[in-house]
């Protein structure tokens, strides 16, 4: 089934917290936490996140109400892409259904199943746009003459 929704604003990934999955404690990374969002969100402006949710939903199996629902609890807004420091890598985090969703009206027809399918469809989501910057992330490296690594050094 083809979802038939507009498709969303890619999600702010300016004045973020440290990801969820970041380990500050292992990290060896001694000060340069840079985890190149502005690029990130950049790239995400230029057609990654559409691309991205197109790709999603030409598979998922949310209804447009669904969609609705998590457009109006802001979860599209709510992922986060980013480089991690300690190993190089394009990582994302997927937001999930709040605990509270019971409690709140936008929320009221949904069931128990129906927050997991949401839950997973969001991972699911963020798999597709994450394969997306990753492409898009390689066709500027090869367009680079200077054939450097993506994620190069910064000065500090």
């Amino acid at each position: 089934m083809t979802l038939d929704v507009s498709i969303p604003e890619p999600p702010d990934l300016s004045n973020r917290g440290r990801p969820s999955g970041f380990d500050w404690e292992g990290s060896e990374t001694l000060g340069s936490e840079d985890f190149y969002r502005e690029d990130l969100e950049n790239l995400l402006q230029e057609g990654a996140w559409r691309e991205g949710f197109e790709e999603w939903a030409g598979y998922t199996d949310l209804d447009e109400e669904e969609v609705r629902i998590v457009d109006d609890l802001d979860l599209f807004q709510a992922f986060d892409f980013y480089r991690n420091p300690t190993d190089d890598h394009l990582r994302f985090d997927a937001p999930t259904v709040p605990e509270d969703w019971l409690e709140r009206d936008v929320t009221e027809s949904l069931d128990s199943s129906s927050v997991s399918a949401i839950n997973g469809e969001l991972h699911d989501l963020g798999r597709a746009v994450h394969e997306t910057l990753q492409n898009y992330l390689e066709r500027t490296r090869d367009a680079s003459d200077r054939n450097e690594e993506p994620f190069g050094e910064r000065e500090e």
